[in-house]
Formats: C-alpha cells, sequence, structure tokens
C-alpha cells in the first residue's frame, strides 16, 4: 500500500513536520542542538495539529469520519470492552454482517453491544455492504435489545454507516418499515440506551439504532438526514457541490449539541481519532462509564419518560399560534401523557 494513500490533503504540514523530526530522531549523536531542536519540533507538531483539527470545513470533518484508518466497532469491541460474545441472526431471514451484536463487559457493568460494521478489507467490506444494513440487521438489533431489558442490562449503539442499504432486496423486506419499528420499540426499551456515532450518522441508517437516553458524538464524526454528495445531487443536479452541502446540512457534532440533538461532544485525540485507536477508546470508553453510572441511578419509568421528552423537544413547530420544541416553552403538567399507555404499563411491569 502507497505510504499516501490514507493521507488527507489538509494534513500535509502534519506529515512533512512528522518526517522531519523522524529524522532528527534518527540521527546520531544526539547533541544538545538536535535534542533542543526536536523538542521545538514536538511542541511545533503539537500546536500545528490543534490548529488545523479546530478550523476544520463541514467537508473536512467528513472526510475525517470516513477515513480507512479511523477505529470501527470492532476496534471498540477489543480495546473498550471485554469478553465480547458475539449473537448473531434474526431468526427471519439471516446474519447481517453490517451490524454486529453481543454481550460484553464494561468495567462492571454487563451490557449489549450493537454496532455498524464497515469491514476492514475488502473482503469483509463486501459481507459487510460497507456498513449499510438491510432489515435482518436492524431486527436483529431489535432481538437483541429486548433480551438485555429482560434481563435488565443496558444498551451501546455505536453508529458507522452511510445509510440503510437501499437495494431492491432490503425494500422488498422492509426497510422503512423495520427503521420505524426500530426507532419505536428502542424509544419504550424498558432498560437504559447510549449511543455514540462514532464516524458517519447517515440518514435512517443510523437513527435505527440512534434513539437513546444519552446521544454523543465524537468530536470529528457527522450525523445528518443525508450525506453531502446526496444533498447535492438532490439540489445542484451533481455531487461536486457536495462542499456546500456539507455546510449547509449542520451535520458536525458542534452544530449538533447546539441544536439539542447530541448531549455530548467525546474529543478526539490530538490528530483525530485515526492517529491514535487506543486514547480514542480510552476516552470513549470515560464517557461511557460516567453515562452508566447516571443512567443506572435512575428508575425505569423516570428514564422511559425522560427519553421521551428528550426527543419529543427536538425541533421547532408551531402548535395552536405558540411556537413549540426546543426554542419553545416547556411542557406544564396539564400537557398530555409523554409516553404512550403501554410504554407506562411495561415500565412498571420491569419494576
Amino acid at each position: 500500500m502507497p505510504a499516501n494513500e490514507h493521507r488527507l490533503a489538509f494534513e500535509r504540514p502534519i506529515y512533512e513536520l512528522e518526517a522531519r523530526l523522524e529524522k532528527l530522531d534518527n540521527k546520531t549523536p544526539r547533541t544538545p542542538e538536535i535534542r533542543n531542536e526536536v523538542f521545538r519540533l514536538r511542541r511545533e507538531l503539537t500546536d500545528l495539529k490543534k490548529r488545523i483539527f479546530s478550523r476544520l470545513k463541514p467537508w473536512e470533518t467528513v472526510v475525517v469520519a470516513r477515513h480507512p484508518d479511523r477505529p470501527m466497532t470492532t476496534d471498540y469491541l477489543e480495546l473498550v470492552f471485554e469478553d465480547f460474545t458475539e449473537l448473531h441472526g434474526d431468526k427471519f431471514f439471516g446474519d447481517d454482517r453490517a451490524i454486529r451484536t453481543g454481550w460484553a463487559r464494561l468495567d462492571t457493568h454487563r451490557v449489549m453491544v450493537v454496532g455498524h460494521q464497515k469491514g476492514k478489507t475488502l473482503k469483509e467490506r463486501n459481507a459487510c455492504y460497507f456498513g449499510c444494513a438491510h432489515p435482518e440487521g436492524y431486527r436483529k438489533a431489535m432481538a437483541k435489545m429486548r433480551m438485555a431489558a429482560k434481563f435488565q442490562m443496558p444498551v451501546v449503539c455505536l453508529i458507522d454507516t452511510p445509510g440503510a442499504y437501499p437495494g431492491i432486496g432490503a425494500e422488498e423486506r422492509g426497510q422503512a418499515q423495520v427503521i420505524a419499528e426500530s426507532m419505536f420499540e428502542m424509544s419504550r426499551l424498558p432498560t437504559p440506551i447510549v449511543c455514540v456515532v462514532i464516524g458517519e450518522g447517515g440518514s435512517g441508517g443510523a437513527l435505527g439504532i440512534g434513539v437513546g437516553d444519552r446521544v454523543a458524538m465524537l468530536e470529528h464524526a457527522y450525523y445528518s438526514v443525508i450525506s453531502p454528495e446526496g444533498c447535492a445531487g438532490i439540489l445542484w443536479k451533481s455531487h461536486t457541490f457536495k462542499e456546500q452541502a456539507a455546510e449547509a446540512l449542520k451535520m458536525t457534532a458542534a452544530d449538533l449539541m447546539g441544536f439539542g440533538v447530541i448531549d455530548e461532544i467525546v474529543r478526539e485525540p490530538l490528530g483525530g481519532a485515526h492517529r491514535n485507536h487506543h486514547r480514542m477508546a480510552s476516552l470513549l470508553k470515560q464517557f461511557l462509564r460516567n453515562a452508566m453510572r447516571e443512567l443506572a441511578a435512575v428508575p425505569v419509568p423516570d428514564l422511559l419518560e425522560q427519553r421521551y421528552r428528550k426527543f419529543r423537544r427536538m425541533g421547532a413547530f408551531l402548535e395552536d399560534g405558540r411556537l413549540q420544541g426546543a426554542a419553545g416553552p416547556a411542557k406544564t403538567a396539564s400537557d398530555p401523557p409523554r409516553h404512550p399507555p403501554e410504554t407506562a404499563v411495561t415500565a412498571r411491569a420491569a419494576t
């Protein structure tokens, strides 16, 4: 593989400076002048990474989120969790390799992990459909989440997909219907759910496992109703306007935090997650650990109520001439119940 194959254009100054550092590090003998120069270049490299990655344009964020070396679900299963035991199949059609599910341990917590997997090699990517799940993938995820709720174990969802698979077979097997069912099931699942967008969060494919009590994004991930290329194709009839589309979609972690769509931004190592898998795994584990501790203290009925309110508040709309939603007034005690009656019954049964 050519050395520059996965190097992003805006990262060129970083790699050039690293090459100079490596050359100095290999010099012998190490004179005081060389040691001082190495120290100066390392400090300059740190400042350069901060400067470049703190000013990424939306399209550059998309490129980072899609980086082939970015850690995937299987990487986090190895670095964040322990004792992972994979569970296969939807008991209906087959085992979709684009979504991995299984039991794992996070410190003292036993959890169910559900995550998209894009694949690393060409063979694995083809088997995973590049992270684009079929209906059987979401049915598998729903079945395993229900099992987690049965045993009163939390669910962790790792989102990394360009979108659900758009093929004819997937549509014939009810792609849109099963994503809607998955969102509904997650909205009333009587157990804590933590969702993290670790790379791409594309459209319904991401939403299918994206309803949770805590929804977070890695710093250089994106979460959007459509890809920039797809948006450009619809609005401008050409994917060459993808950069303008990325800007208009407001899909970055900072944008979505401001809109109230996500709850937290998980910072990435200096220079992006693709440059330091172990450090990224440590930061993600810290977030998950804190989220689990907070949610474990909330009674299930309150958890479901808060989850419903969280998603109900998103957006802004007019109702009876009043602005409602994130920008509107808070609901009062006289307002209708926040979740359907069957949800309350499920919650009471679980407790």
